[in-house]
Parts: structure tokens; sequence; C-alpha cells
């Protein structure tokens, strides 16, 4: 049984978390006590690693982001060998504007506080040189777009440093359906102009939430590719929040990526549920699509829900109606921890992808989408 984060630490694991990648000689991993192979190793670290929806930390005590940063968190994301995370939660309502002018200036504020951990990102090249001080790029993004009261707000909220923006979460708004809607009625003519203005900014669009006749919709009305940053295939199982076979030929058939997530009811029906059936949608997209097409969304924190408090863990699984089907567990068995990419990356291994084909799913297929969308 792998250690939970709480018996790492107990056990001294926060001793030798940053080091470990750092020279990569320790062979066991301090927080599950796996060890890995040279090559996993050198992947990792040598790779661009990119998890388009990863918040910096599951918890929503305003109090969290007015402390500084744990020194067990430092050591986390130095261990984790993730090169830049996608930081974004979901606001709407008629307060959401609000609501995202107080997100961006807390955790904008946060990441320069941190910034012997973390970078903020405005283009790719602030990923690229997170890789190359060791730290963490964090592109801040609204799993919502709500908060654009008026096309004119895309811009706004760009200049604040917003990069990534999902245009509907799992229900109706002014630009389209969500994926747990009865009825979706696609984007709506406010929609069209919300996909222009992100467009023009050059502001990735996300549909990972959004309804199929609304990811249909919003693909082919960008012109330029868009993203699926977290969710999964259908074909594998059946639930409201993954995309079908023809939503991920239409995204790839406009250059999108889509990252695979950790969540574990969108992984499989029964347990268990390991990383070996993560890799069973990697799979998946790759024999429908190709290998440039996929990527890593865990949509989870370096630890996991499983290790939020109860309350949080309450307040997470009240907040979705009946067909998210939660289990007892959240996490996927083995991706529940800081160094789950080298988990990851020993199963891409184990089923014979190359090196090239490895770095491109943990990366490599995210930098040349965003490129694209921001620019070097």
């Amino acid at each position: 049984m792998l250690l939970s984060r709480r018996q790492a630490l107990s056990g001294g694991g926060a001793l030798i978390a940053a080091p470990y990648v750092a020279k990569a000689t320790l062979p066991v991993s301090p927080y599950t006590h796996r060890r890995y192979g040279k090559r996993t190793i050198d992947l990792v670290r040598e790779t661009v690693v990119i998890d388009m929806l990863a918040p910096i930390k599951i918890d929503f005590d305003p109090a969290f982001y007015a402390r500084p940063l744990s020194e067990q968190d430092a050591a986390d994301f130095r261990a984790s060998g993730i090169t830049a995370i996608h930081h974004a939660i979901d606001m709407g309502g008629p307060t959401a504007r609000d609501q995202a002018l107080t997100f961006f200036a807390a955790w904008g504020n946060y990441i320069a506080r941190n910034g012997h951990v973390f970078t903020g990102v405005g283009t790719v090249a602030d990923i690229v040189r997170a890789k190359r001080e060791g730290k963490c790029a964090v592109i801040l993004g609204v799993q919502n777009a709500d908060h654009f009261q008026e096309a004119a707000d895309v811009k706004a909220f760009h200049q604040l440093g917003q990069r990534c923006a999902q245009l509907t979460y799992n229900s109706q708004n002014r630009i389209g359906g969500g994926s747990t809607d009865r009825i979706d009625g696609g984007i709506s003519d406010y929609g069209i102009e919300i996909i222009t203005a992100m467009n023009q900014v050059g502001m990735l669009i996300d549909v990972s939430h959004s309804g199929d006749r609304t990811t249909l919709d919003a693909i082919a009305l960008s012109p330029r590719p868009i993203a699926i940053t977290h969710s999964n295939c259908r074909a594998l199982i059946d639930h409201p929040r993954v995309k079908t076979d023809a939503a991920i030929t239409a995204l790839a058939a406009k250059g999108g990526v889509m990252g695979i997530t950790g969540v574990r009811m969108f992984v499989r029906k029964t347990d268990p549920t390991t990383v070996a059936d993560i890799v069973d949608h990697i799979d998946h997209v790759v024999k429908l699509v190709g290998i440039d097409h996929v990527g890593i969304g865990s949509d989870s924190d370096l630890n996991g829900y499983d290790d939020t408090s109860p309350e949080t863990n309450a307040m997470l699984r009240g907040a979705y109606k009946d067909s998210y089907a939660f289990r007892e567990k959240i996490d996927v068995d083995g991706f529940d921890h800081p160094m789950k990419m080298y988990d990851l990356t020993e199963e891409l291994i184990r089923r014979g992808y190359s090196d090239a084909n490895i770095r491109a799913i943990l990366g490599g297929n995210f930098q040349r989408l965003l490129t694209t969308i921001w620019g070097g």
C-alpha cells in the first residue's frame, strides 16, 4: 500500500524530497518508497513537463494564500519534476467578475511572494525559463467564462495575466452548455463574440467541462486550435464529463491537444483504478488521432483530493450533481502523490512508448499548442 502524504511526513520523507530529483541518485521515492529506473528519472528531468490542470493547492480557506508557501510544499514542487501547472478554478454567477478579480490579485501576489519556487507565465518563454531555473511556472486561468461580462473583458483579463479560459463549467451560461446539463444548445451568439475575442488576444480556449454540442461548436467556430485541458475518453467510460471520439477527432483535426485526467470516476467505473487505467485513455487518444494530440491535465494538486480535510472533501462532493458518481476515493491509486509523473512515465515505458513520444505526452504537445496561441 502506498504511503499517504501524512505518513510520508511522519516518516521523515520531507528531508529527502527536495534533493531527490536534483541528484537523481536516490532510487526510492520518499512518498511511496517506490524505486524508479534511470530512464524514467532522466525523461522527467530533461522534459518540460506541463500539467494543464493542477491548482497550487486544493484549499478553499482564504488564509492559505495569505501564508508563505510551507517548506514541505516547496519540497513537493521541487521533487515533482513538473515544469508548469495550469492553476484554475470554477467561478460563476452574478459575482463572477468580482470573484475573478480577487482570484488574479490573490494568486498573482502569491506567486510573486514565493518566487523561489514559482514564476508567472505570459508566454511559453516563461515556462522554458522555469525549467532552466528549476522552478514551477504557474499558468493562471479560470474554469468558466462567466466573468466576461462583455467581449472587451477578455482583453482586460488577459492584461491581468489570464492565459486560459474554459468557456463553460458543468452548467449553462451565456456562452454555451455544460457537461451535466440535460440539454446542450451549443455556442450562443455571445459565445461567438467571446471565442473571437480570445483568439484576438491569444488566450487558450478550453472546453473540458462543456457539453457535447458546445464542445464541437467551439472547435468548429475557433479559427485557431483549442484545448481539452483535462478530460478522458467516453469510449472507455460512460461519464458526462468525458469526451466522445467525435470531439477528440475534431479537436485533433484543428491542431488541438487533450489532457488526460487522473480523477478516479473519469478513469474507470470499478476498482482497482490505477495509473495503468489512466494510460489506457492515453493509448486510446493515440490510436484514434495520433501521438501529437494528447497530454496530461491531472485535475488535482500534487497530493490529490483524498488528502484534503474532511470539510474540504465534503464541500467538493456536495458541489456536483449525482451524475458525477463519486466513489469512496477520488484519486487514482499511484497517481496521488507529488512524484506521480514518474509513475506515469514508468507505465508509458512499460507500454513501449519511445522517449520522444513520452516527452510529447508529458509536455511537448501542450508546449507546441501554447506556443501557437501565446507565442514563444
